[in-house]
């Protein structure tokens, strides 16, 4: 997974304990439990429910769900599809007197595991998303949303030959995610590598494998990875066995952090710190402390303080941001460009639009604790967010979203990994035991569920504690 405010996703997920964990989705459509509640009958006039919707690890997901009276058909729409909003559409064919229909508008049909791109083996990060949408009753349709259209409700796209089309809606759930943060650094556009999407992770793969037919250098020898947060470390502690199955076993490899922090892994707390600095030492992972990059260049990175580190690989984990789409949206935002909501998901302000995931800026506790932009937050956002939008739409009650427990996973490689529980990050298990659940983690839970009706269903269900 990657981290918080200092990458994308974080390495927190949905534990128990060892051998007892399971896995977790969330809900495009916990809107079954809703409909379930209420007298069809009494829908006297057209609704509509529009999600756009992003999970951190998909793309954009975009879901439109038009509720229509009696035998009308009720169209649910998602444009892409991402872990935080889920892996099934609204099961609305238990409420009477409804024909459903699902049409699903998204770049691809498919899930990108984007926690997994740190990693060199590629092939297994995208499931295909079509058996699943069938099991559900989800018409795919390829296009991209491009701009909101809050005050007049609805939502343009281009569909998959280019031209403009338009989806109104009642309510409206936004979880377009979030990606990192470039600055306006001179060379980082041109020469600087990032794990962000499937196609900067392959690229950035491609570049490493060219490096075997380069001159053995110092510089050819070194990657730098910016930033030491989630994304950096895993990046990092991954890389010199990546490095070393390209270039030999004798290569003198080199892989440096560049950090703004004082100590290695601050940005993680105190506790877990120090488990990241004894697996860097382990590795040969070293960090640069205290001095921003100043500048990137074909031949390495200067920093602030004028040091110049030679390299032929830069890779740029620092900073993230949220979907430009909530700029398109009146209310308060922090500093991630993530939109403040309410204990219900509903953007503060707005009487008909909900944030969630990497969008959302939400309490997870009565402690003045925040969602991070993390997996483990987005999944249970997703459910919670699906369902509380239908609620309002239905006028039923919601289920406020709460998310007190948290845990943290992080990959250090070849030396394993690190489990920890609470918000100061107190350590669980270390190496291989923490390695084999972050394995678990990375292979299993974070894929989509099998594409069968109801266990896709009951994976969407807001009550589900993600963290036991």
């Amino acid at each position: 997974m990657r981290n918080g405010p200092g990458g994308i996703l974080d390495g927190a997920f949905f534990i128990r304990r060892k051998a007892h964990y399971q896995p977790r989705w969330p809900c495009l459509d916990a809107v079954a439990r809703q409909w379930q509640r209420v007298d069809t009958g009494s829908l006297q006039t057209r609704e509509s429910f529009l999600l756009v919707l992003h999970l951190q690890m998909a793309g954009d997901i975009h879901t439109c769900t038009n509720f229509r009276h009696l035998d009308q058909p009720l169209p649910v729409l998602v444009r892409g599809f991402g872990e935080g909003i889920g892996t099934r559409c609204v099961d609305l064919a238990h409420a009477p007197h409804v024909t459903v229909e699902m049409p699903l508008l998204a770049p691809q049909a498919e899930l990108r595991v984007r926690p997994r791109f740190y990693e060199s083996d590629l092939s297994t990060t995208v499931a295909s998303l079509g058996p699943l949408f069938d099991a559900v009753g989800v018409q795919y349709v390829q296009g991209s949303a491009t701009r909101i259209d809050a005050a007049g409700r609805r939502v343009i796209y281009r569909d998959a030959s280019g031209a403009q089309a338009e989806l109104n809606f009642d309510r409206l759930i936004l979880a377009s995610g979030s990606q990192v943060a470039r600055p306006p650094l001179a060379g980082i556009d041109s020469f600087a590598f990032d794990v962000d999407s499937l196609e900067a992770a392959q690229k950035l793969e491609a570049h490493l494998q060219n490096l075997r037919d380069k001159p053995t250098s110092q510089a050819r020898n070194t990657v730098v990875v910016v930033g030491g947060g989630f994304s950096g470390i895993e990046t990092a502690t991954e890389m010199p066995a990546r490095l070393r199955a390209i270039l030999g076993n004798e290569a003198d490899v080199r892989v440096i952090v560049v950090d703004m922090g004082k100590q290695v892994g601050s940005v993680m707390g105190e506790q877990i710190a120090s488990v990241i600095a004894a697996a860097s030492d382990t590795l040969g992972v070293t960090w640069k402390l205290g001095s921003p990059v100043s500048m990137v260049d074909e031949h390495g990175v200067q920093l602030d303080n004028g040091e110049r580190i030679e390299a032929s690989t830069v890779v740029w984990t620092v900073g993230v941001k949220a979907s430009a789409l909530t700029q398109q949206i009146d209310g308060e935002r922090d500093a991630f460009g993530r939109l403040h909501v309410d204990r219900n998901l509903k953007v503060l302000g707005q009487d008909a639009i909900y944030a969630t995931g990497d969008t959302a800026y939400a309490a997870v506790d009565e402690l003045g604790n925040h969602a991070l932009m993390t997996c483990q937050h987005a999944i249970a956002l997703g459910r919670s967010s699906g369902n509380n939008a239908a609620a309002d739409l239905l006028g039923v009650e919601p289920i406020p979203y709460s998310q007190p427990k948290y845990v943290t996973c992080l990959d250090l490689g070849a030396w394993g990994a690190v489990f920890t529980e609470g918000w100061e990050r107190k350590v669980v298990l270390t190496g291989k035991e923490g390695k084999e659940l972050k394995m678990q983690i990375n292979t299993q839970w974070i894929y989509p569920p099998e594409a069968k009706r109801e266990i896709a269903l009951a994976a969407a269900d807001p009550l589900i504690p993600v963290v036991a």
